[in-house]
């Protein structure tokens, strides 16, 4: 059984406390480190584990970090995690800047260690049950929207919300961005609380990406096109939605739906597949992901090359947005 620490005990952390905490075949949770006193007390009180005092304490005592502290801190704790040979699960984004996130790549490969991103988004059941249909889509269009929560303004929009959109593209495209453009607005911080993003990619594929922190309505959803196929993937009701069409040999079933298409009225079958899927969390998941790499000695399903190439992107996003003044 692996020894874990918790390093951050802020609303994320809390909920990684309590599914450790029920994951009791593959992590004993030693205790948690979280920098204000008042937080550390409330929640040593509400979990009843232990709080120390500093995080190299904690440190000592562990074979792995869950690190969920503010974006701000992540290469500071994870750089001395890897240090000392600690496996390190950390929250995206993987760090505040580049340049920190490629000293972080470095050390881990010096390390030797398992180093997962949590972009947890990966591990949401929709997404999973879409990755068998996927086959080069060519448009690709996301929306994440979110209600104003004044958690997580430290950092721009395209870092705190629409980084996980640029995982699952990057996961799933399988080309290099060769040009990105984007536009913001500011509205209720000093930085873009709105960003519209275009990625378009060396195969010919192109991605529209929306963010919003500002949203009157939460909505997290992904569009998927390609030759055939329509793919709907909603990550935050947790549905699929797979649209595909299909040549007909021979007669139609007069039940079916069809269309025809092109010289010579080719037929095509239309068929609408919306899974039942499976309740889970995925965050427990990634987890549990997580724990498998270390005990396996394989790479983690979201390794921190993963991370650090959604970053790259997002910073990309990010030069394109300063290159014109925000609008307030």
């Amino acid at each position: 059984m692996l020894k874990i620490g918790v390093f951050g005990a802020g609303h994320l952390g809390k909920i990684h406390i309590r599914l450790i905490k029920e994951l009791t075949n593959d992590f004993e949770l030693v205790g948690f480190y979280d920098s204000n006193d008042q937080t550390a007390k409330l929640v040593s009180d509400e979990f009843n584990i232990k709080s120390y005092d500093s995080a190299q304490e904690l440190l000592n005592l562990i074979d792995c970090a869950d690190i969920v502290t503010p974006t701000l801190s992540h290469f500071e704790i994870a750089s001395e995690a890897m240090r000392q040979r600690k496996h390190v699960f950390i929250e995206k984004p993987l760090a505040e800047t580049i340049d920190e996130a490629k000293k972080m790549v470095a050390l881990c490969h010096e390390a030797d260690v398992k180093v997962q991103v949590g972009h947890v988004e990966r591990f949401n059941p929709a997404f999973e049950a879409a990755l068998p249909f996927f086959n080069s889509p060519m448009f690709i269009e996301t929306h994440r929207l979110a209600q104003f929560n004044p958690r997580g303004t430290d950092v721009p929009v395209v870092l705190d919300l629409m980084i996980h959109d640029l995982d699952i593209i990057l996961s799933v495209v399988k080309s290099r961005v060769k040009k990105v453009s984007a536009s913001g607005v500011a509205v209720v911080s000093d930085s873009h609380d709105m960003t519209n993003a275009r990625l378009e990619f060396e195969n010919g594929c192109v991605a529209n990406l929306t963010a919003s922190r500002i949203s009157l309505k939460n909505m997290r959803k992904s569009r998927f096109f390609q030759k055939d196929a329509y793919i709907s993937v909603d990550f935050l009701s947790k549905e699929l939605e797979v649209v595909r069409m299909e040549d007909v040999v021979g007669d139609p079933d007069p039940f079916d739906i069809t269309l025809e298409i092109g010289p010579g009225n080719l037929k095509k079958r239309i068929l609408i597949d919306k899974p039942e899927l499976a309740e889970v969390n995925a965050i427990k998941e990634e987890l549990k992901s997580f724990h498998d790499s270390i005990i396996t000695n394989m790479t983690p399903k979201v390794s921190i090359e993963h991370g650090y190439e959604a970053l790259e992107v997002a910073h990309e996003i990010l030069r394109k947005l300063d290159k014109s003044p925000i609008i307030f």
